[in-house]
């Protein structure tokens, strides 16, 4: 593998660079995703006022907000993808350690926002920041930056892996005492895959994943919370469970039950009317296969795996053009997005136990559109790049 070449793109005449096009139908995927969210953000929400946590909240509360957060996030993205990607591998440490910096913050008192036992939030005002979805593109950035600036002891377990298997900890203890083991799960993921992309020793690969499967069943094990969501999980119509840890479980099961092939018909959800918690956020697809049925269902699961084939894609296509770092870069934020999609679908439809994840551009969350957005911006960014290369651009 050789290594990274430094890319600009000289600026055109009216318009943002000279590059060679973008990826249209990349860009057309993200818009549907958000617009399909948004009615259906609205759609879960609506009947949340009629609960006295919620009596203050008008019904446009939510989706007010999603659509600010929206409207943010893509002035943001629109910033960001005139940036070169030389700049995020030249900043990608000091962005990796802000990231570290803000998980520390917000388990600070008076900081750190409490909502549902969780200290996960900063207060901005206008947003409520989540530290965690910063240190998910971090993560990416840093271990692209690591492997193409250490690729010459990639073969190398302890010179290569020991390292960034540090960072990773150290960035699951701070995630583990807010807690949010979702996120560990993501990052951790994400992170070993850069590293097996960037060509770290096969064996030595499967070695650390073996440890940290071990290390995640030990924390299950030894964690009474966690042992009995999983336990809820493998049974969750057991009596015992089906009103208190596998109630989420049960009625977003129902959900999919009721919407059949075609759907109850939008705004039709019964589920959502108090009985599925979370249903704007960690369970959205709930209440899309209640309303849209298994057509809608599957219409997001092919978008999503469309979404992020294509992004592993245009890394491989910067990496094929000896742009390692973008290449990585762009193969870590399809994998972040393709697992924690994977993970959130596996969690509405009962294949995977209970994570408070949510799903990427869908579920309502103004930090998550935010940082999903910027990871996106970036990925267009690269594609621009490529086809410049690939058009005799100036390198």
């Amino acid at each position: 593998m050789s290594l990274p070449v430094r890319v600009s793109i000289e600026p055109a005449r009216g318009g943002v660079a000279r590059a060679a096009g973008f990826d249209q139908a990349l860009v057309a995927c993200v818009l549907a995703l958000l617009a399909l969210g948004l009615v259906m953000v609205y759609s879960a929400s609506v009947a949340l006022p009629d609960n006295p946590k919620f009596s203050r909240y008008a019904s446009t509360f939510f989706l007010t907000r999603h659509a600010m957060s929206m409207a943010l996030a893509l002035v943001l993205a629109l910033v960001v993808v005139q940036i070169p990607t030389a700049f995020w591998e030249r900043w990608a440490p000091h962005v990796f350690v802000l990231a570290i910096v803000l998980l520390v913050v917000v388990l600070v008192p008076f900081i750190g926002k409490v909502v549902n036992f969780s200290r996960r939030w900063i207060p901005l005002g206008v947003i409520n920041f989540q530290p965690s979805e910063l240190a998910k593109l971090a993560i990416a950035m840093y271990a692209a930056n690591y492997m193409v600036r250490k690729m010459e002891v990639r073969e190398h377990f302890i010179r290569a892996v020991w390292p960034m298997a540090v960072a990773v900890a150290f960035v699951g203890v701070l995630l583990l005492r807010q807690p949010d083991m979702g996120a560990f799960i993501v990052i951790a993921t994400i992170a070993m895959s850069v590293l097996f992309l960037g060509g770290v020793n096969a064996r030595m690969f499967f070695l650390i994943a073996g440890i940290i499967v071990t290390v995640f069943a030990v924390m299950i094990a030894f964690d009474d919370l966690r042992r009995g969501r999983i336990l809820a999980y493998l049974d969750p119509w057991n009596p015992v469970y089906a009103q208190g840890k596998a109630y989420q479980l049960t009625h977003s099961l129902i959900a999919f039950g009721r919407g059949e092939i075609f759907g109850q018909g939008l705004g039709s959800s019964v589920e959502k009317l108090h009985y599925l918690p979370e249903a704007h956020t960690d369970f959205l697809l709930a209440v899309i296969g209640e309303e849209l049925g298994l057509i809608g269902v599957a219409s997001v699961i092919v978008a999503f795996f469309w979404l992020t084939r294509r992004i592993v894609a245009i890394g491989r296509q910067a990496i094929a053009l000896d742009r390692v770092y973008a290449g990585l870069l762009c193969q870590g934020i399809g994998v972040w997005m393709g697992v924690q999609a994977f993970i959130n679908m596996g969690v509405n439809l009962g294949v995977l136990p209970t994570k408070g994840l949510t799903l990427p551009l869908m579920s309502y969350g103004g930090s998550a559109i935010l940082m999903n957005l910027i990871a996106l911006a970036i990925v267009l960014r690269v594609d621009m790049e490529n086809r410049t290369l690939m058009r005799g651009g100036r390198v």
